[in-house]
């Protein structure tokens, strides 16, 4: 388990909105670079980085394979259908 910093910030005004500096230590220990995502949890703030639609599910989708062989996906990657024998594409 990493070790947590903890540190006081003061809230500024920048333009018509408020913000806080972030030291260095603290976006480096928590992965924080570019677009980062705001929410509030149980009166928290949480502040965290943006991650990309899906990611990380094909790792955990390997690692449960590892686990459990037995597990294949629901649909073949070439499903057909009735019409493919009519059609030319």
């Amino acid at each position: 388990m990493k070790k947590s910093n903890s540190v006081t910030a003061e809230i500024v005004r920048i333009g018509n909105s408020h913000g806080v500096r972030i030291p260095k230590s603290i976006r480096e220990q928590a992965g924080l670079t570019g677009t980062v995502t705001l929410t509030v949890t149980g009166g928290a703030l949480v502040i965290r980085a943006k991650r990309k639609p899906r990611e990380g599910w094909e790792k955990q989708y390997r690692q449960a394979l590892k686990e459990s062989p037995e597990q294949e996906l629901l649909l073949p990657d070439d499903v057909g259908t009735v019409y493919d024998k009519d059609w030319t594409w």
